[in-house]
């Protein structure tokens, strides 16, 4: 899959590589589903009055998700082949 994809930065507009967005997409799943796990492990043992804000957190992560798949659809990209 080839994709170019421009970022903005404050000082100028700079083009990602395709070989960055491999590596950089990959990374941020990563990231999303690792926290989604740690909240769901903290979720086991928080206090009652914890439980409310982490699932609102929980609820968030699931959201950018979806929001990620709905957007590969969209777009006609296999959301397998992107890890989602």
């Amino acid at each position: 899959m080839v994709l170019d994809v421009i970022y903005i930065t404050n000082e100028k507009h700079q083009e990602m590589s395709s070989e960055q967005f491999v590596d950089f997409f990959p990374d941020v799943l990563i990231s999303l589903h690792q926290n989604i796990r740690d909240l769901q492990g903290t979720k086991a043992f928080a206090k009652p009055e914890e439980q409310a804000y982490l699932d609102g957190r929980l609820f968030s992560y699931h959201e950018v998700l979806e929001i990620m798949k709905a957007s590969a659809q969209a777009f006609d990209i296999n959301r397998q082949e992107l890890g989602l």
